[in-house]
């Protein structure tokens, strides 16, 4: 088996970084070209934690604080290794244990067992004051829009909202589906906009509960409701349907099942917009880091295995629009928000809780800036004439909602 040195040395060809072993020998890699970055090991059973399992104990070293980033940040490291082409390390050994996850993950999705409920609270069940230390006014925990570029995290949130507002052809009255209603933000914001009436479906009991706070402080109770409820027992009909970022959870095994649902749900003059984490080819497995620590069962598809869940459903495709690079910004902001607040955070929880959630934030925007990841917005219906057939409509009516969102009542500040 290579020592770290070794590994380390056949990815980072450009670049500069400094590895100190645990033996105190230092070793230089790359070409100089950049700022150094010095990492330290601190034993040698890390050592060969790292070289056995790169995917995973790169992540849980860290975390443990035996691996130690002395120059630079956890980001600054993980963005060199990918420039690089972590790939390049490969060996038979690596090559098995990555095939033997991707089967893991292909036949777990598909046995007949539903662990929404499990995998949902093993995140969004966290403390609320968590979230409150990284995101937006509004608490948008999906990917932002930054449109115009440049605009701040809160303008491109709100961005994201108005977006997919003018995609969904919302019309007074309307009933409408919320399929993963997190804190309750965009409920609130088409409910006020378009005034229709909108239930959302959340399996995280924290999610729920400031959510009817929020409703019901806004005086909007009557119009938004939200329930603690699986998509998969919605029974009513909707004349609109929205998620957003839900669907990296439903599980790759689930595709047909979603989209059977929402084809029952929705009205035949209905339209739903899917906004969603893709990937420009099949992976058949998550980052074992992500899968045991952050989002356990999740699934980031490629286009292709989407599209033939929807056909099955008897949905018609009116718009697929991919989004790159938005969300690299999303998470670009949200890292530099948490760790400007690390002594809250390792107040919540603790110092190794706050390098895990760190190493998320790094680990997922190096994957959007350089794994071909990005957002895919599939707008769907079952009447071939109820999208206008030209995309002129999105720009207009998201003019309508900038004159909404100027008069619109500032949102109160979340309270736990």
């Amino acid at each position: 088996m290579p020592d770290v040195a070794q590994m380390i040395g056949k990815i980072v060809q450009t670049g500069s970084l400094k590895l100190i072993l645990a033996s105190g020998e230092e070793r230089l890699f790359g070409d100089g070209s950049e700022e150094t970055i010095v990492v330290r090991i601190a034993d040698a059973e890390a050592e060969r934690a790292i070289v056995a399992d790169p995917a995973l104990k790169l992540a849980e070293m860290y975390m443990d604080g035996r691996l130690l980033i002395e120059a630079g940040d956890i980001f600054d490291l993980l963005s060199l290794l990918r420039r690089n082409g972590v790939r390049k390390a490969g060996n038979m050994k690596l090559a098995a244990k990555t095939l033997a996850r991707a089967i893991a993950t292909q036949l777990w999705s598909r046995f007949p067992i539903n662990r929404n409920l499990q995998n949902v609270s093993h995140h969004y069940d966290l403390s609320a004051k968590l979230f409150d230390l990284f995101l937006d006014e509004d608490w948008q925990y999906s990917c932002a829009y930054f449109e115009p570029p440049g605009i701040s995290l809160d303008e491109a949130q709100l961005a994201k909202k108005r977006h997919i507002a003018a995609k969904l052809l919302l019309e007074k009255g309307n009933r409408v589906l919320e399929i993963g209603s997190g804190w309750g933000g965009m409920a609130m914001y088409l409910a006020e906009a378009e005034e229709v009436d909108v239930t959302g479906v959340t399996l995280s009991e924290e999610q729920l509960k400031v959510s009817r706070d929020r409703a019901a402080r806004r005086g909007l109770s009557n119009r938004v409701r939200f329930e603690l409820t699986d998509y998969q027992d919605v029974e009513d009909k909707f004349d609109r349907i929205v998620s957003v970022g839900m669907f990296e959870h439903v599980g790759v095994g689930n595709y047909r099942r979603f989209f059977k649902k929402v084809s029952s749900c929705l009205d035949k003059k209905g339209v739903m917009v899917l906004h969603s984490i893709c990937r420009t080819k099949p992976n058949y497995a998550t980052n074992p880091f992500i899968e045991k620590y952050i989002f356990p069962g999740g699934y980031m598809p490629s286009v292709a295995e989407v599209l033939p869940a929807v056909e099955a459903a008897g949905l018609l495709i009116k718009d697929i629009e991919i989004l790159p690079m938005h969300y690299a910004h999303t998470l670009r902001a949200w890292r530099e928000r948490f760790v400007a607040r690390k002594a809250e955070a390792v107040a919540l929880y603790d110092e190794r809780f706050f390098r895990m959630w760190e190493f998320y934030l790094a680990v997922s925007e190096t994957a959007f800036r350089h794994d071909r990841l990005f957002i895919m917005q599939l707008q769907l219906a079952k009447h071939q004439d109820v999208v206008p057939f030209s995309r002129n409509y999105i720009g207009q009516r998201e003019a309508k909602l900038r004159e909404f969102e100027a008069g619109r009542r500032p949102l109160e500040k979340v309270e736990f």
